[in-house]
């Protein structure tokens, strides 16, 4: 087929601009491959990798994949690439945890998932470290997370912090700002309603419960008879 490379139990399927999986790859290599290489592509469904039970090594980089990302069981998975694609850690990693109990590698670089430089330029390295314990957290058996191994020491935080590690953004901050932008122009102020018209300013009357005297009042307390 037109597009397919194959060496081994490797197959590849690079660059073809295809939006979901051709059915002809399952059926002519789903039984043998152990390695899939589909990046390049347009993809934004996986529902044609249920075929390929015995794959080892996924290569996804560079498509349209978001956060309806589902994958069918693949057992032998330890290799799973995702770079470049529009996914945020939502329900990824439980998702993860679930379909590919040996997965050992996982790359999550240039997603919203991954809060490093390459997705916005206001992230450092204290939110990519956070992001990593949240991961290991939810993946206990990554070896391999993006870039980096993963060490000792960020396997024990993991294991004692990185419940708390991921990031929670305010339900109300999008209705938030689309006040904001919908009227740029209000500003705050204390006054009722009625009061802030300065072409038909009228005065406003209220009670109090307290009087004022003014007998301690501390300027009076430093006027002499001769100054009034």
């Amino acid at each position: 087929m037109a597009g397919v490379v194959v060496s081994g139990a490797q197959v590849s399927y690079i660059s073809q601009d295809c939006e979901e999986i051709p059915e002809f790859l399952g059926r002519k290599y789903g039984h043998m491959a152990k390695r899939l290489d589909l990046s390049f592509n347009l993809l934004r469904s996986l529902e044609g990798l249920k075929t390929f039970s015995y794959l080892e090594e996924l290569i996804l980089d560079n498509n349209l994949l978001g956060n309806d990302l589902l994958l069918p069981r693949l057992p032998h998975l330890h290799t799973l690439m995702l770079n470049k694609n529009q996914i945020s850690l939502e329900s990824l990693l439980d998702h993860l945890a679930e379909v590919v109990p040996s997965l050992q590698y996982l790359s999550l670089l240039g997603n919203v998932a991954c809060p490093n430089e390459l997705v916005s330029k206001e992230k450092d390295e204290d939110d990519y470290q956070r992001y990593r314990y949240f991961v290991l957290h939810k993946l206990t058996n990554l070896k391999f997370l993006d870039t980096r191994k993963v060490t000792r020491r960020e396997r024990e935080e993991a294991l004692v912090r990185g419940a708390f590690m991921k990031v929670v953004k305010p339900k109300d901050a999008k209705a938030s700002s689309d006040a904001a932008s919908t009227s740029p122009g209000m500003h705050y102020t204390p006054l009722p309603s009625g009061s802030r018209d300065l072409t038909n300013h009228r005065g406003i009357l209220g009670k109090c419960r307290y009087i004022y005297y003014g007998k301690h009042s501390e300027g009076n307390r430093f006027i002499r008879d001769d100054q009034l």
